[in-house]
């Protein structure tokens, strides 16, 4: 039994100091085709619900803050697909936001074909303009544009 183990062993660090190799065409043919994008992509204004209802949660949860968005303004697309062919579907998109404590912000998001959940639908992210308290879309959400 111990040489069976030694044997398995010793094919296990062979196969991994093989050197790698490009797929090969019967790989290309029926495994790495690619992906598929529609472009059926959401307009806008379809998001708005899901950014309040998360402005809301992240605020609460993290920030012990009681700060909502209470309506949006001015809502209007930026860009769509502005990358090249194969990429992800992108729309983007800037509003601005009246925010409880009576400011408005400008908020700036993406919504993205197939990044939802699993890949099911749609995804969105977002970033509020002078409350990116942990300033993943820094400086002034400016990564959260195309």
């Amino acid at each position: 039994m111990p040489r069976f183990v030694l044997v398995i062993a010793a094919i296990l660090v062979a196969g991994a100091a093989a050197p790698a190799s490009a797929a090969n065409w019967l790989e290309k043919s029926f495994y790495l085709s690619g992906p598929r994008y529609d472009g059926a992509v959401p307009p806008c204004d379809v998001a708005l619900g899901t950014i309040a209802a998360r402005f809301a949660h992240k605020e609460s949860r993290f920030w012990n803050s009681s700060l909502q968005i209470l309506d949006f303004e001015r809502v209007r697309q930026v860009a769509y697909r502005p990358w090249a062919a194969g990429t992800i579907p992108r729309r983007f998109c800037s509003a601005v936001a009246l925010v409880s404590n009576g400011r408005r912000h400008a908020v700036h998001y993406w919504i993205g074909e197939d990044t939802g959940t699993i890949g099911a639908s749609w995804g969105v992210e977002w970033c509020v303009a002078g409350l990116d308290r942990n300033w993943s879309y820094n400086p002034g959400c400016k990564m959260a544009r195309p």
